[in-house]
């Protein structure tokens, strides 16, 4: 008996690792991109790989927040629906969730060193509302593909999608023609 609850827990615990590792890697190509783009953005001359050090920090940051979230059924408003729409909301509302993070961490960070509230505000996308709204924007969109392959995945089932990506499909396939790439 004891050993069937340990086992259970180490599947628990691999399933949750490789979860959290899927989560990160798509967060920290997304974050890694917003910086590489910034850097371009800003013409700097001589980029540092310090930005793409914080990207990877907050990849992983936000894979655990996206993995809490998760685990308290944040999201789940729309999933009796057609899939576009819990793919929309989720990818929007965690976009949102991802900027609220943003914000109280680097409040809290602010704080820690002795800065004021307002002083620790960051300035996501500037200071106006539209500026916010287009970092919010752009995240939805940069998340939309991640939410749609799992929700893609939860349908297919427990693994399904994963062989279908990452698999050699069986030599009794189909060959495929140039009709079906249309």
């Amino acid at each position: 008996m004891k050993s069937e609850g340990l086992r259970r827990l180490k599947e628990r615990g691999l399933d949750e690792m490789r979860r959290f590792l899927l989560m990160f890697v798509y967060l920290y190509v997304v974050f890694g991109l917003f910086v590489l783009n910034e850097s371009l953005v800003l013409s700097e001359r001589n980029l540092s790989f310090a930005p793409q050090g914080f990207a990877l920090i907050n990849a992983a940051v936000m894979a655990k927040v996206m993995l809490i979230a998760e685990h308290l059924r944040i999201g789940r408003r729309f999933d009796h629906m057609p899939l576009i729409w819990p793919v929309a909301y989720k990818a929007g509302l965690f976009a949102l969730v991802f900027m609220l993070f943003h914000a109280a961490e680097r409040i809290g960070l602010g704080m820690v060193a002795g800065k004021s509230f307002a002083a620790s505000m960051p300035h996501i996308g500037g200071v106006t509302w539209e500026g916010r709204l287009t970092v919010w924007a752009i995240l939805t969109i940069s998340l939309l593909p991640f939410f749609a392959l799992r929700e893609i995945g939860h349908i297919l089932g427990e693994g399904k999608l994963w062989r279908l990506m990452f698999h050699a499909r069986p030599a009794s396939s189909p060959a495929r023609t140039t009709a079906d790439d249309s």
